[in-house]
């Protein structure tokens, strides 16, 4: 009777062990899912912000060249100076 009794405490308690373990690897892989979310989305934000500034600043110089012709064209060239200037601080940070 006592052995069964020190068994049933024993497995019941191995088994509280076991799961406590595996909540912990969950709230883990959580923090990190949500951080790797968090990233994508500062860098996506970082990426808007170049280019846009970008394009603001091509439009402005383009109008006091040509006037509204030429701040289209302005801005169209301003927003692939962007994007470029993006791809290069990208591929800086990650050296």
């Amino acid at each position: 009777m006592k052995k069964r009794l020190l068994a049933a405490i024993l497995s019941t308690g191995m088994f509280f062990a076991t799961t406590g373990n595996s909540f912990a690897v969950t709230q883990q892989r959580q923090y990190r899912q949500s951080r790797a979310r968090y990233i994508r989305h500062k860098r996506r934000v970082n990426t808007v912000k170049r280019v846009g500034v970008g394009t603001a600043g091509g439009a402005a110089i383009g109008a006091l060249a040509g006037g509204g012709k030429g701040a289209g064209i302005g801005a169209i060239a301003g927003a692939g100076a962007g994007f470029l200037y993006d791809k290069h601080e990208k591929h800086k940070t990650g050296r």
